[in-house]
């Protein structure tokens, strides 16, 4: 995710002293997301997100801790070329694998 669009998302939770709190569980983990993805220097992201040092710290402490309790990002639907074309309906075969407190459930789909 580009870093404007994660500024512009957390300039919604700026208090009036600008500093960002009371941010969303979704937004956490989007934000640790795209740090984890960041190639560049920790400065260049900080400031990339309007951001300062010890705030960036803060937002990700939280986000790791939310991460390790169980946080998911939003589901968010892709669309395959070739694979989603209705003008050729091909069974698609997909396996869905569900985990919650250390259960895992496995199951195939076959949709015609």
């Amino acid at each position: 995710m580009e870093l404007e669009v994660l500024k512009k998302k957390l300039s919604a939770f700026k208090g009036d002293g600008g500093r960002i709190r009371s941010v969303s569980d979704d937004l956490l983990l989007e934000v640790l997301a795209a740090w984890e993805q960041w190639g560049g220097s920790s400065k260049d992201f900080y400031k990339g997100i309007g951001s300062s040092k010890t705030g960036i710290c803060g937002i990700l402490g939280k986000a790791k801790r939310l991460k390790r309790a169980g946080g998911t990002m939003p589901f968010l639907e892709v669309a395959v070329d070739g694979v989603t074309d209705t003008d050729n309906p091909t069974p698609i075969i997909c396996d869905i694998e569900l985990s919650e407190k250390n259960v895992s459930i496995q199951r195939d789909f076959l949709n015609i």
